[in-house]
């Protein structure tokens, strides 16, 4: 069987949180308030001490996207790639990347992230496969609801290996580059699970199990 390498977005292949660049930038176009302002750090928070309830959050976000125009979408969010985040894509990812396509794996962007920011990012850097949190969209608005699961702890899990059905890939001989302790189910299922600027939790859990931690 083939094999895969998959890639994290946040802190691995990009040198920051989207998520938290994402906010920033909403707050400087005056398109978010004191209390969503608030309520955003509050997740962040989460995220970092990874006991974020992603499942809820995404419900609560698409929800308030609901009638939205899913292009009016793609045209911000492009903006915001372009301008905040294509920057910070670290050159040892780069080459990672590079190094994974030479072995002839498959490269494999497996990111929380909805679409909008990851399929920029995946065309920027040649990966042809995205799994992702998807949003349901019906005549070019969206309804409301998220694609189940979102693509956040065991959810990653179940996208990987629906793939890896698909395409023929061995997990146990596949790769997964990730920064998050959130990630550990995903981390655990494939052969060859890789720490890079690691929280202090996956930090101590890499050691411990042996794992390589790397710094991009």
């Amino acid at each position: 069987m083939a094999k895969a390498a998959f890639f994290d977005m946040d802190l691995t292949l990009l040198r920051v949180n989207s998520g938290s660049r994402w906010v920033k930038y909403l707050r400087r176009r005056g398109e978010m308030g004191l209390p969503m302002l608030v309520r955003s750090g509050f997740w962040l928070l989460q995220y970092r001490l990874s006991l974020l309830n992603m499942e809820a959050v995404a419900a609560f976000l698409a929800a308030d996207m609901a009638g939205d125009s899913e292009a009016e979408m793609r045209d911000k969010v492009g903006n915001f790639y372009r301008t905040e985040i294509r920057h910070t894509i670290s050159p040892v990812a780069r080459d990672a990347l590079e190094e994974h396509r030479g072995q002839g794996d498959s490269i494999v962007l497996l990111t929380s992230a909805t679409p909008y920011v990851a399929e920029p990012l995946a065309s920027e850097l040649s990966i042809p496969h995205v799994l992702c949190t998807r949003l349901t969209v019906e005549n070019g608005q969206f309804s409301g609801q998220v694609v189940p699961p979102a693509c956040y702890g065991t959810g990653k899990v179940h996208h990987a290996e629906r793939f890896a059905d698909e395409h023929g890939i061995d997990l146990a001989q596949s790769s997964f580059y990730t920064d998050s302790y959130s990630d550990l189910p995903m981390l655990e299922r494939v052969g060859r699970p890789v720490a890079v600027n690691p929280d202090r939790r996956l930090s101590r859990h890499a050691r411990r199990h042996g794992w390589p931690i790397l710094r991009w």
